[in-house]
């Protein structure tokens, strides 16, 4: 049984240092100028996403407020807007619900999705190009779908390049603290 577990744990683990090792470091630098470019202007950084690619938006709003003073909101972490929002327009709106209150031109959307597919993400990116917004995709190549349809709309996308919903969800997270991490380093030279 226990070496089972290892095996597993060491082909998980292998898989996903092969992630990062292929990880687009173009597409890390778009973002990261993207953000300081935010942080200069005063603009809002707006975080959207499901699921466990919501975990990341509320775990990357706090730290990016905190540690780099950016302002940055997550729109999965306002409970009582978005199921206001999910039962009065459906849940493929609440996105586009939260940012015509919060969003202007100008502001930078973040979009995660390990699918690329979820209708209030695509949703939500389509308003905020709509309105003037800079917009990113934070997706993966799950089942195959190289990012599916937010990699095609979003100004510009990242796509985690592993099938498996979970590393994809695990890097998302490390791209964030990339970002969060290099900003800081620049600020203190």
């Amino acid at each position: 049984m226990s070496s089972d577990f290892i095996d597993f744990a060491n082909n998980y683990l292998a898989d996903l240092k092969r992630t990062i090792d292929e990880l687009p470091m173009s597409g890390l630098q778009s973002l990261y100028s993207m953000v300081v470019s935010a942080a200069e202007n005063g603009s809002t950084v707006h975080l959207i996403g499901n699921g466990g690619s919501a975990a990341t938006p509320s775990h990357s709003a706090g730290d990016w407020s905190k540690e780099i003073g950016l302002k940055t909101i997550s729109h999965s972490d306002n409970t009582s807007s978005f199921t206001a929002w999910a039962n009065d327009e459906g849940y493929s709106q609440v996105f586009v619900g939260q940012l015509s209150t919060f969003a202007s031109k100008g502001d930078l959307v973040i979009a995660y999705s390990g699918s690329g597919n979820s209708e209030n993400i695509i949703n939500g990116i389509n308003y905020a190009k709509s309105i003037g917004c800079d917009t990113v995709g934070i997706t993966g190549n799950y089942n195959g779908a190289g990012g599916g349809e937010l990699a095609k709309i979003a100004d510009m996308s990242i796509i985690v390049p592993t099938t498996s919903m979970e590393r994809i969800e695990d890097i998302q997270l490390v791209i964030n603290h990339i970002i969060k991490e290099a900003v800081k380093s620049e600020r203190e030279q």
